[in-house]
């Protein structure tokens, strides 16, 4: 039993934000921080004041993070990038709104006192008892994980505790951010000042300038003394706010978050619904020749708009789980196509069939379609020509000159672009034509599957083409073209493309399109600029149709099925960086391996490491095993002048060994640790603590400690991880997403509900007895599993009573 968050992020767009270059713009990205560590980094969105990044996220987050924040900056190539403003959402706001929140949010200013981090470890005490003058005592231990306010990346902390007017100070403790100091102070309790509070300041020491704030605790002396002792690490928090004078000009941001809480049981108590969902797809008809799909349909009719792209994402992952993700979407087209009655509107709506087979491509295709696309999105990317059809969008200095002395005309420009993209479309097409031989079997016969249900519903010779045009809608339509415009949103690059970049991708993927849609006539009576491409279009249809026929004949063998390659620990994943090599036997200074680009590659049980020499004859190759890995860590950037430095600390034959890893990006970083992290989530002995830092010349540089065999001076973060396609199931997870779903339909005022079964409108024919049985039995499950979560609250509300006591006796 696991209680899960998950945070879902869309950081939408920006507006009115402030000139930060000489130009009159500014180049906007933005940085999402979870309790100030940074997890997400957007692209930077050159000279504009109004960014749209349009990039969604899903963060698994530890149930105590705090607050997210989101931080505006300049990106500067020559200097340090300029800040603009942040926007901070605490726990609590995210919590109150379970609904989501959505909408436009001011930037407000950043100031260095409220940006604090880390905890302190005190122990705080009140001795003396009966008349005798009580001491009031503080014991200082440590801090970890504190703000870096000097440019060596670190701080020189202090801590300042302060009582009725008296203030002591610990040493200085130079260059750390996770000082120990282990000093106590004491004050004379004054019995009639019971409303002054015991005040625990941490600050960075400069010899120049002013000390700079990293954070306070205060204590509540009515609390102590009714406590006696409270000892513990505790968060550190903000200075008073203060008022901003740039309140309301800094612009906005407009966001859409939403937290989500779940009480994840032991897999015993899903296992009635999942069998439900299982027959609910594993016969067409029943005794009675009455459609036994009862359940898909009332999923189907009472999912609204908003959530059914999550309940599509579910249900196709529990159903990967259960090995029958075929015979579910086979169930969903035979559901669209009753109810469809004029074949051009085939699957065009965004119906739980269409959501549901494009959630199974990104799933089961993601690695095909990089394969696919990659070539040639690279080709585009690295060749930055200029490119435009519409002669009133043409911008003949953006085309440059034909020669030495001839500026090129408008047709010159139309020309040229029409052979730009028909090259790049010869080459997808070739690409997409020669990809039969390796498109995933699982796609292949879903593609099969929806073929000739459309061929049974459609036989007429007039709708001859309506078959291929409905694997043409998934396929082309809501899979290719998408990523051609947005390949960063598919993985296929690290960073958005400029304008010039963009309107190539953009004209690239209406030509497929309209390939996809095998229909030029459309197209080119809508913009009949097109008419330049249209030999190649014609040329892309019949190529693609072939292409189709061959897809759909694909043979039923598959060496290994799709469930179980989803159901390993991980997929694979290759990555470049800069590779470090701890030596144990030296106390020297850690040196740069002499191997510079290591590819690495996560498989399901091992990680291995091929690491190529200088020269390129010469490779070695190495691996670490999965279950040997006891933490995924960040590194400080002062250890390697690198904020984007990990550790990989694995435990071969009792002896721990590190490998530092220089990732290329904030999101390759937190990419590494999310797939590393959840690839180990099931290891034993993983480390609870651990150091930051290196183990250089004789000493930790984090905590200056000397034993290199130290526990660690800062907390692991098992907890956060990014959601990515690759991700292996969670079949509980997602069968409790599922009763979620669930359960809020029954509740729904005029849905489908045990006492008005025999009048429902959303499932019709459920007079049928044995239906009605099924209907029963789902809601008793549904029943079972709603006593089950209530139960477990009951019994953690008991047990906080119970501590609760256990506090006041004490």
């Amino acid at each position: 039993m696991a209680k899960r968050s998950t945070l879902f992020i869309r950081i939408v767009e920006g507006k009115n934000l402030p000139v930060k270059d000489i130009t009159g713009s500014s180049d906007p990205y933005c940085i999402v921080r979870i309790d100030n560590e940074a997890i997400i980094r957007t692209a930077t969105i050159w000279k504009t004041l109004s960014p749209f990044w349009g990039e969604e996220y899903n963060v698994h987050l530890p149930p105590s993070f705090h607050n997210v924040s989101f931080h505006v900056l300049d990106e500067d190539s020559l200097s340090r990038d300029d800040v603009i403003g942040k926007v901070s959402i605490s726990k609590e706001a995210l919590a109150a709104k379970p609904q989501g929140i959505d909408g436009w949010m001011n930037l407000t200013e950043i100031d260095p006192d409220e940006e604090v981090q880390g905890e302190i470890h005190l122990k705080v005490s009140v001795l003396g008892k009966g008349y005798a003058p009580k001491i009031l005592r503080c014991h200082v231990f440590e801090a970890r994980d504190l703000a870096k306010k000097d440019r060596n990346g670190a701080s020189d902390p202090f801590v300042r505790v302060s009582y009725n007017g008296k203030v002591h100070e610990t040493a200085v403790v130079k260059k750390s951010c996770y000082p120990r100091w282990n000093e106590s102070f004491e004050f004379e309790l004054d019995e009639a000042s019971a409303d002054t509070p015991l005040s625990v300041e941490v600050w960075d020491w400069d010899l120049v300038s002013k000390n700079d704030f990293l954070g306070r605790v205060l204590f509540n002396i009515n609390r102590l003394q009714s406590a006696q002792q409270e000892e513990g690490w505790f968060r550190l928090g903000p200075d008073k706010p203060k008022h901003s004078q740039y309140e309301g000009t800094l612009g906005s941001l407009r966001l859409k978050l939403m937290l989500r809480d779940e009480m994840v049981l032991p897999s015993s108590h899903y296992q009635p619904l999942v069998e439900l969902l299982c027959q609910s797809v594993g016969a067409h008809l029943n005794v009675s020749g009455v459609s036994a799909h009862w359940l898909m349909m009332l999923i189907d009719e009472t999912t609204t708009a908003e959530s059914r792209q999550e309940v599509a994402t579910n249900l196709i992952k529990l159903f990967l789980g259960q090995g029958l993700v075929k015979e579910f979407l086979d169930v969903l087209f035979k559901l669209e196509l009753d109810k469809t009655g004029e074949p051009n509107t085939l699957f065009r709506s965004n119906s739980l069939a269409s959501k549901s087979m494009e959630s199974f491509l990104k799933v089961a295709g993601m690695q095909y379609l990089h394969r696919l696309l990659g070539p040639t999105i690279n080709r585009i990317f690295e060749e930055k020509k200029y490119v435009e059809l519409d002669p009133n969008k043409v911008e003949l200095k953006e085309a440059g000159c034909a020669g030495l002395h001839r500026v090129q005309t408008e047709a010159d420009v139309i020309q040229q672009s029409a052979g730009h993209l028909q090259s790049y479309l010869f080459d997808l097409i070739h690409a997409i034509v020669q990809s039969a031989v390796y498109c995933p079997t699982s796609l292949c016969q879903t593609f099969r599957q929806l073929y000739q249900r459309v061929q049974e519903r459609f036989p007429e010779k007039e709708y001859r083409k309506v078959k291929y045009i409905a694997v043409t809608s998934f396929l082309c339509l809501r899979f290719i073209s998408p990523a051609i415009m947005s390949p960063k949103l598919f993985h296929l690059r690290e960073k958005h493309a400029d304008a010039r970049t963009s309107r190539t991708l953009l004209l690239l993927a209406k030509a497929i399109q309209t390939i996809g849609n095998l229909d030029t006539l459309a197209c080119f009576s809508k913009e009949p600029w097109m008419v330049p491409l249209q030999p190649a279009i014609q040329q892309g249809i019949a190529q693609l149709k072939d292409f189709i026929t061959r897809l759909v004949s694909c043979d039923d063998s598959e060496d290994l099925g799709l469930q179980a390659r989803m159901s390993l620990q991980c997929g694979s994943m290759e990555k470049e960086g800069f590779l470090f090599l701890h030596r144990t036997k030296d106390k020297c200074m850690l040196m740069t391996s002499p191997f510079k680009k290591p590819d690495i590659a996560m498989g399901a049980f091992l990680i291995y490491l091929y690491v190529t020499h200088k020269m390129p004859e010469t490779a070695a190759a190495s691996f670490i095993p999965l279950p040997k890995i006891r933490a995924v860590e960040k590194v400080e950037e002062k250890s390697f002048g690198s904020a984007n430095v990990m550790q990989i600390i694995s435990e071969d034959n009792g002896q721990m060994e590190t490998l530092y890893l220089d990732c290329k990006s904030v999101n390759e970083l937190n990419q590494w640790l999310s797939a590393l992290r959840k690839a180990c989530i099931h290891n034993t002995d993983t480390m609870s603590s651990y150091h930051p830092g290196i183990y250089k010349g004789d000493r930790w540089s984090c905590c200056h400690q000397k034993d290199k065999a130290d526990a660690g001076c800062d907390k692991t973060r098992h907890g956060v991880t990014l959601q990515e396609w690759y991700d292996p199931l969670d079949p509980d997870l997602e069968s409790q997403l599922i009763f979620r779903h669930l359960i809020g339909v029954s509740r729904a005022e005029g849905k489908c509900n045990e006492p008005a079964l025999t009048s429902c409108t959303c499932c019709p024919s459920l007079a049928d007895e044995e239906r009605l049985d099924g209907v029963r039995r789902f809601f008793k499950v549904l029943q079972d599993l709603q006593d089950a979560h209530q139960a477990v609250e009951e019994e953690a509300e008991r047990s906080r009573n119970k501590n609760f006591l256990l506090e006041l006796q004490t």
